[in-house]
């Protein structure tokens, strides 16, 4: 496996990835809280990676991106600064549990560190139906902070 920060010319793959992992979301908590278009999706990684706005290491097996993880930058008073968000993360399924996920973490890690964040935050998809991810997470060095994730669409 190799992993590395890619470009916009992938932007394709990283957009199709990012359905299956919004549908396989909606598919186990049987709630319909994405309404995600892979064209759309593809612009939108595209235009991001091209801003400098969105960064995305990805998981490579070969020449096929199997899996990845997508940052961008924030800053608040909390954090006493700018930290790193971690908006997706996604790896197909036959490639779970091979130790995947832990190297896309630790260079999400070593990126975050480049960018002199002073943390790196997330959100889990619903629990239980996604205590795996939980763990998985918590197994790689990230704590509970509280609060649930709540939108409000305009």
């Amino acid at each position: 496996m190799n992993y590395q920060l890619i470009d916009k010319s992938h932007a394709k793959e990283i957009g199709k990835l990012a359905v299956l992992l919004t549908n396989e979301i909606i598919e186990r908590t049987g709630s319909n809280c994405f309404d995600i278009d892979e064209e759309l999706a593809v612009d939108l990684c595209t235009s991001y990676l091209s801003s400098g706005l969105y960064s995305v290491i990805a998981a490579f097996d070969n020449l096929d991106i199997i899996g990845f993880c997508a940052l961008c930058e924030s800053q608040s008073l909390y954090a006493q600064g700018s930290f790193g968000i971690i908006q997706e993360f996604y790896i197909l399924p036959i490639y779970r549990s091979q130790g995947v996920g832990k190297h896309l973490i630790s260079s999400a890690i070593q990126f975050s560190k480049t960018k002199k964040w002073k943390r790196l935050e997330l959100c889990t998809p619903s629990i239980p139906e996604f205590n795996r991810t939980y763990d998985f997470y918590k197994k790689n060095g990230f704590e509970i902070t509280g609060g649930y994730k709540m939108k409000y669409e305009t």
